[in-house]
């Protein structure tokens, strides 16, 4: 069984706990916690399981990242600290790690990243006989290997429109939501997420990613933005409340040009209420989707929802994110040291797992 670690306890380490203490070709090795007042705590503890797995959390890095060769899922965020999240992968890296993480946006298409970040990755994983898989689920999967899944069933394929629509309200982040996504922001407010370049960064290598996938030449890639205000005050369960006439919804869309139209979409519709902009799209229930539509003959339409931690979309989507992740350290260590992207990094059974539960 190949030891892990999972290097951070938010929204998608605690998930990345239990799958892998679940993954039968796994075996949770330790748990990295920034906060002291986390240390020592059992990790099924940390995860929300209601039982104990043995392992305490710590927040010695060179102690944990010592000794065995290690697969490291790393959860800690990159929004808002891109530049530690890098130093940390390729610490790990460099220690011998096999590393999967959803926290570094220019390395989900290598190709496209930046030359001198690309070469900074490659050598730490030379050096240090590991490999690095960033995937996610928007970007991620949900644009990646499931639209170039889905359009291989065409006969003609005119666009591919990728999809997320969600209300976040559910979203347990306050921070992104309310600063970085501007939701709750008066109207002239300039939510970083939304600036110019910004959506093409972030999600730019994923219609770069489609396009080699579809063995297609990009011309370009365009950005659109719109934004909605609340009609009335809304109040959320967890991020409390959001006055009339600040931000409630935004729609943005990255555009891949192709032979001078826009054929390759990454749309996300975003609310903090379904009652704003309800004449975008929806999702068919509850409070979140993700959506892949082919446009020719046939004209195919793929919605896919998950929940988890109580029926929470959100979290269900950070779980098929960490499905993708951890599913695949198994596969990258019986590969040479490197960097992989989607188009590398099969997607595969859940082989092993069916009928088990934790406990």
């Amino acid at each position: 069984m190949i030891p892990t670690l999972v290097w951070g306890t938010g929204n998608m380490g605690r998930l990345a706990i239990r799958a892998v203490a679940a993954h039968p070709a796994l075996r949770l090795a330790g748990v990295l916690v920034h906060d002291p007042a986390k240390a020592g705590r059992d990790a099924g503890d940390l995860a929300g399981l209601g039982l104990r797995l043995g392992v305490p959390a710590t927040t010695d890095i060179e102690a944990a990242l010592s000794g065995e060769r290690l697969a490291v899922v790393y959860a800690a965020s990159g929004d808002l600290r891109p530049d530690e999240a890098l130093a940390d992968v390729l610490r790990a890296l460099r220690a011998g790690a096999i590393v999967v993480t959803p926290s570094l946006y220019p390395l989900y298409d290598p190709p496209s990243a930046p030359p001198d970040l690309l070469h900074a990755v490659r050598q730490a994983a030379e050096e240090g006989g590991g490999a690095l898989f960033v995937s996610g689920v928007d970007p991620g999967w949900a644009n990646d290997v499931l639209p170039a899944l889905i359009s291989g069933l065409g006969t003609e394929v005119e666009a591919i429109r990728c999809q997320e629509i969600f209300d976040y309200a559910s979203y347990d982040q306050p921070d992104s939501v309310r600063y970085l996504v501007g939701m709750g922001q008066p109207m002239d407010y300039e939510p970083p997420m939304l600036a110019a370049t910004v959506p093409t960064m972030v999600w730019g290598g994923q219609v770069r990613l489609i396009a080699r996938a579809l063995g297609v030449e990009l011309e370009a890639i365009t950005e659109h933005v719109e934004r909605r205000a609340l009609e009335s005050t809304v109040s959320t369960k967890q991020m409390g409340e959001f006055e009339a006439g600040t931000q409630g919804a935004i729609r943005f869309e990255l555009r891949g040009v192709v032979e001078g139209g826009s054929r390759i979409v990454v749309e996300h519709v975003t609310r903090i209420h379904a009652s704003c902009a309800p004449d975008w799209p929806q999702p068919p229930g509850g409070d979140g989707a993700h959506r892949v539509i082919v446009e020719g003959c046939p004209r195919i339409e793929v919605t896919v929802q998950a929940a988890d931690e109580h029926g929470n979309h959100a979290a269900g989507g950070n779980a098929t994110a960490v499905g993708r992740l951890v599913g695949a350290i198994d596969w990258l260590a019986a590969a040479p040291p490197g960097v992989y992207d989607a188009l590398d990094v099969p997607m595969r059974p859940a082989t092993g797992k069916l009928g088990r539960r934790l406990g």
